[in-house]
């Protein structure tokens, strides 16, 4: 098999230069919304799967971009929109995202991770096997020593929440397509990412968020936090992006990757960056509701093997990716 998977990286290499067509899920998403920019500066043609009830943002209005309504949970529909979409690549980053929503409705976000991942693997095998990478998360591995660090491709997952099995199953599943069907699939783990778009409920845009408001005058200078301490390993959103294409160019099919920037940052690093560049003197007062009980005090990993099989490392510095997350989150309340 591994044989196989290096004369298809060899073949991948020679088409990776020319223009495809590009089915993706979750194009209006944090992550998605970079990669799809970044293909259209290079002239692909991107079909973006759209579903009513849970897509709430409008994809950009370009002549390359094309529509095309499914849903992840309607396995024959789904196979549908693929086969008449006719992609030489898929992107699959569509999801329930928040862990902590995932205790809310178990059941949904395995449905949607997980039972998702497998309609859309079905519908490519029947297609005609294109390339596909299937984005899962860092979140499979759980609760991790220090002597664990850096975390790896080959570290033990052990998820501690509905989010974290429903995306280690959705990996298991892309490599047990390879095997069987010969999908030439890749697996992408990224972990924490930052910059521009991200949604409220994470750590940089609710620091943002509220520096923001801060500097608009829009509220007392106070910021609300929870714990401080904890490290974490963070990447700027459109290196994450860079990393999904170069996957799909060059990724072995049937491995996993990780993305992340091979070293740890506190949150408390974080949020004395962001005052700084927000240029406002504030309050800053914990809020015990927003302390999470079990934090992991340090949390990093390797990006040897994704720099190994494509070149891709981080480029963006943590602190040009904060200062656009300002910037973004300012510009979205000028515009409220």
């Amino acid at each position: 098999m591994i044989g196989r998977g290096r004369d298809l990286r060899r073949f991948i290499r020679s088409w990776s230069y020319r223009i495809m067509r590009i089915f993706i899920t979750g194009a209006t998403g944090f992550a998605g919304s970079h990669l799809v920019e970044q293909l259209l500066e290079q002239g692909h043609r991107i079909l973006a799967l759209v579903h009513a009830a849970t897509s709430h943002q409008d994809l950009p209005s370009h002549d390359l971009i094309q529509p095309v309504v499914g849903d992840l949970l309607d396995p024959e529909g789904l196979a549908g929109a693929v086969a008449a979409a006719r992609p030489d690549v898929i992107f699959h980053l569509a999801g329930q995202a928040y862990p902590a929503r995932s205790w809310i409705d178990p059941a949904q976000t395995i449905a949607v991770n997980t039972g998702g991942t497998a309609n859309l693997l079905r519908a490519a095998a029947e297609y005609g096997r294109p390339r596909v990478v299937v984005v899962t998360s860092a979140e499979i591995y759980g609760p991790i020593s220090p002597d664990d660090l850096p975390l790896t491709e080959s570290t033990r997952p052990h998820p501690r929440h509905p989010y974290g099995v429903s995306k280690l199953a959705a990996g298991q599943l892309a490599q047990a397509y390879w095997e069987r069907y010969g999908l030439p699939v890749v697996e992408a783990r990224p972990f924490n990412h930052i910059g521009p778009r991200q949604a409220a409920g994470f750590v940089v845009p609710d620091f943002a968020s509220q520096l923001a408001a801060i500097r608009l005058g829009h509220t007392e200078p106070v910021i609300r936090v929870g714990n401080l301490e904890p490290e974490r390993d963070f990447t700027d959103v459109r290196d994450v992006a860079r990393a999904y294409w170069r996957l799909a160019e060059q990724g072995l099919p049937g491995e996993a990757y990780l993305i992340c920037s091979g070293q740890s940052v506190s949150i408390r690093h974080l949020l004395d960056t962001l005052i700084e560049l927000s240029g406002v003197a504030v309050e800053v007062e914990t809020e015990q509701l927003r302390i999470n009980p079990v934090d992991i005090p340090c949390l990093y990993g390797s990006y040897a093997k994704i720099e190994r099989d494509t070149g891709w490392r981080p480029q963006v510095p943590l602190r040009q990716s904060l200062a656009d997350a300002l910037a973004d989150w300012e510009q979205r309340l000028l515009q409220a």
